[in-house]
């Protein structure tokens, strides 16, 4: 069985897709995170995003990524990371990340260490675009500051 699935892509994300994968039932926790694009950043209207990857170095980075969060939280843990590339619309699933562990504790460090780092390692770039009609890529970081 695989445990492990890392893909960047062009194609919506359905959330059935991550939950059917990173399901282990015989586990007792599976936690799913979804990101996805809001209608407000700092003030401003955004209408929508767009990404772009080195889609090959991202996957990797994901992979890298991943293999050092089994090997903090354990070799049970079965992953499923999917994020998407090109332009989105505001509440569209722009990152999926399903984690499924043991125990609970694990699942959740496992997918905020995730997270945090993708924002920070994977050569993924955001492009905001507003009502206004001006864009701007904006700057990856590991945590909000707001």
């Amino acid at each position: 069985m695989k445990k492990v699935l890392c893909e960047i892509r062009h194609e919506r994300i359905d959330p059935s897709r991550v939950f059917e994968f990173a399901s282990d039932f015989s586990h007792g926790a599976q936690t799913f995170f979804f990101g996805s694009v809001r209608a407000k950043n700092q003030g401003r209207e955004v209408i929508a995003v767009g990404y772009d990857a080195a889609i090959p170095l991202a996957e990797k980075a994901l992979e890298e990524i991943v293999t050092e969060a089994i090997s903090k939280w354990g070799v049970e843990l079965k992953i499923c990371i999917l994020h998407r590339v090109g332009k989105l619309s505001v509440g569209e699933i722009s990152v999926a990340i399903g984690v499924s562990s043991p125990h609970r504790d694990e699942a959740y460090l496992a997918s905020r260490y995730i997270i945090e780092q993708i924002k920070l390692r994977a050569p993924i770039w955001k492009k905001e675009f507003y009502s206004d009609g001006e864009t701007e890529w904006l700057k990856g970081h590991a945590l909000c500051q707001h």
